[in-house]
């Protein structure tokens, strides 16, 4: 028997010792964020009561924090990629979003979540969240004006370019210079609250209510200290982020995320919902894979720069997303990466501008001097990347021709993408097994009745660190979301 005092995330409370329920109705959603928001929206509209309970003393989560893209297309494209000239395929939409997934990519989820991303942009529009339309060319992390929108992804480099048809798909919210994702929560988490659903904030969820059968009750929360039981007569949606902020389950299932000092959060991904997943025999997926990133565009120019390890080797096309690029640099030995650039390219990245230069030399075996490099190795290296670069070729990573120009222009530059010089920004990308409605699966496959998720605390689209792009989880948590919420409500 375990008692109200002693349940846990990790320790579910039977039904059977409530000795009464403090809050009773229909749906319960835990968290705020987005995933969450979008799921009371649904829920509501379906005729079901909600209740929401956030731990925090705001509604936002990480999505506030974020830069307010969606990744969306498909079926000849949003009526945003259409202005803009972009005919987007549903079968490209999917060919992309398979590969983004990596190994494990959920083939009926990406299929899913592409048959509906049109419906989806203009859902979102009916909430609000507002669209300026235009299209910003080139490559950046986020528009600094208040464009729509730009390539977010791996779209138009090696390999994906050549597996699908390349189309920008980041559609980000209006709002000048970066971080609108506080626009697109401040419009979806009033919209919640403005069609019925019921928050609590400064609400902690402790663990789930289980019946004789394992089937999700209810919660017990923690509101102003006070321990309080809540009954979800149709389930619980668990909507609590992931665990990049759990040190302890950082050490047991991603060790490479456990030193980095600054996770993309709002501060609560501590795991808690995840952990209630697996207590009432959730699977836990993909739980080793993060996204990482040290950005080193803008400015674009650098993009034409070539990266190098400590055996002066290239291992990477610059022109992909920069999550891909910094995963590919966590993996080099010791995690020593430069970016080799010349006087006509030389630039320091906008989100670092601080960035330390490593080496500088007239010539290049200055710079490989002054890195410690063996003797001939980065000079063979840049040598047999510029004499391909001045043909419009890159036979070993296949950087398109718009990013290839020879480093001939001295002075050369070697900038430090070492651990110590340049901080690395992670997510979690694992979570719970979900169905494509938002319940919460066994390692069998079975659904345990009464229990969903969606957003980090689930395992969604992105879950694969090398196949990231910048719109994915607001696209996929605000999407599954709303499968969460519609299917609960109809339970």
């Amino acid at each position: 028997m375990t008692t109200l005092a002693e349940c846990s995330p990790s320790r579910p409370l039977r039904a059977a010792d409530v000795a009464h329920w403090d809050i009773e109705t229909d749906v319960v959603v835990l968290g705020f964020g987005i995933a969450g928001a979008c799921a009371a929206i649904e829920a509501r509209a379906a005729g079901a009561a909600v209740e929401i309970f956030e731990v925090a003393a705001a509604a936002g989560g990480s999505a506030a924090l974020s830069g307010g893209e969606f990744y969306l297309g498909g079926h000849g494209g949003t009526p945003v990629q259409q202005a803009a000239g972009f005919a987007d395929r549903t079968e490209d939409f999917v060919k992309y979003l398979t590969m983004a997934g990596g190994p494990g990519a959920d083939e009926e989820r990406v299929r899913v979540y592409a048959e509906h991303a049109i419906e989806h942009y203009h859902w979102l529009v009916g909430q609000g969240v507002p669209f300026k339309g235009t299209y910003l060319p080139g490559k950046w992390l986020e528009p600094l004006g208040d464009d729509t929108l730009l390539w977010s992804g791996n779209e138009a480099a090696w390999p994906f370019a050549d597996a699908a048809k390349p189309a920008p798909r980041g559609h980000a919210a209006q709002m000048r210079g970066w971080g609108a994702g506080r626009v697109i929560m401040e419009k979806l988490s009033a919209r919640a609250l403005e069609v019925g659903a019921r928050a609590h904030l400064n609400s902690r969820a402790l663990a789930l209510v289980v019946d004789e059968r394992r089937r999700v009750q209810g919660v017990v929360v923690r509101i102003d200290g006070e321990l309080r039981t809540v009954r979800a007569a149709k389930g619980v949606i668990v909507c609590t982020g992931g665990f990049i902020c759990n040190r302890a389950m950082l050490e047991l299932y991603t060790p490479l995320a456990k030193t980095c000092e600054h996770p993309v959060t709002a501060g609560n991904d501590d795991g808690s919902g995840i952990r209630m997943g697996i207590s009432v025999g959730g699977a836990a997926i993909h739980m080793d894979q993060v996204f990482a990133t040290r950005p080193f565009f803008p400015p674009e120019s650098l993009v034409k720069g070539i990266f190098v390890n400590a055996c002066a080797q290239r291992f990477v096309n610059e022109d992909a997303y920069h999550g891909r690029v910094t995963q590919f640099m966590l993996r080099q030995p010791g995690e020593r990466v430069w970016l080799l650039v010349d006087n006509e390219i030389f630039g320091r990245p906008m989100v670092f501008p601080k960035i330390v230069i490593a080496a500088t030399g007239e010539t290049w075996a200055e710079v490989e001097t002054e890195l410690g490099l063996p003797a001939g190795e980065l000079v063979h290296t840049v040598e047999a990347y510029n004499r391909h670069a001045a043909q419009g070729e890159d036979p070993l990573w296949h950087k398109k021709p718009a990013f290839l120009k020879p480093l001939a222009t001295p002075p050369f530059a070697a900038l430090s993408y070492c651990p110590a010089d340049f901080p690395v920004n992670m997510f979690t990308l694992g979570g719970l097994a979900t169905g494509t409605s938002g319940e919460v699966l066994t390692v069998e496959g079975t659904a345990i009745e009464g229990l969903y998720a969606a957003g980090r605390a689930a395992c969604g689209l992105p879950r694969w660190g090398e196949g990231y792009s910048s719109g994915m989880s607001l696209g996929d948590s605000s999407f599954f979301g709303r499968q969460a919420g519609r299917h609960a409500a109809g339970h």
